[in-house]
């Protein structure tokens, strides 16, 4: 998209469109488009490509991080945990069986909220012996009770 868009700012500045014109039909600022022309007229073609991401790569390709969304699809105890909830260091486990990469917990913790955009959840937390009928009942008969101060 951004190499769209400065090439497409190039092309119209040879059609003769001012600088500010270009940024506002681009959705650039005006300074932008001049560094874009000037580097286009010095033959620096290259200027304009993409550039890949500075840093380092990533430690599992695509492919890897769809077998990890796979298997932790399903579930926990289809990876023999007794209870069903997932933890960093079982979704780090399971990282490493399936894509072969052992991670850290904070790796863990960026593939799973941002390469796969899964959130925190939480279990709530109840009572076993908990009584949802006689909850209701108290609700609707002890408490208003209560609030008026009987």
């Amino acid at each position: 998209m951004a190499e769209a868009c400065r090439v497409r700012a190039v092309e119209l500045c040879e059609q003769g469109c001012s600088s500010a014109d270009i940024a506002r039909m681009v959705g650039v600022h005006a300074e932008s488009v001049r560094r874009w022309r000037r580097a286009w007229q010095n033959g620096e073609a290259e200027a304009l490509r993409r550039r890949p991401a500075p840093g380092r790569r990533p430690k599992l390709d695509d492919v890897q991080v769809e077998q990890v969304r796979a298997a932790l699809e399903w579930g926990a105890q289809a990876h023999g945990f007794e209870a069903g909830l997932w933890t960093l260091e079982r979704v780090g486990l399971v990282v490493e069986r399936a894509a072969g990469v052992p991670l850290s917990r904070a790796s863990v913790w960026r593939l799973l909220t941002g390469r796969l955009g899964w959130s925190l959840q939480r279990p709530e937390r109840r009572a076993v012996e908990r009584d949802e009928p006689e909850i209701a009942r108290w609700i609707a008969h002890e408490w208003p009770r209560i609030k008026r101060g009987r």
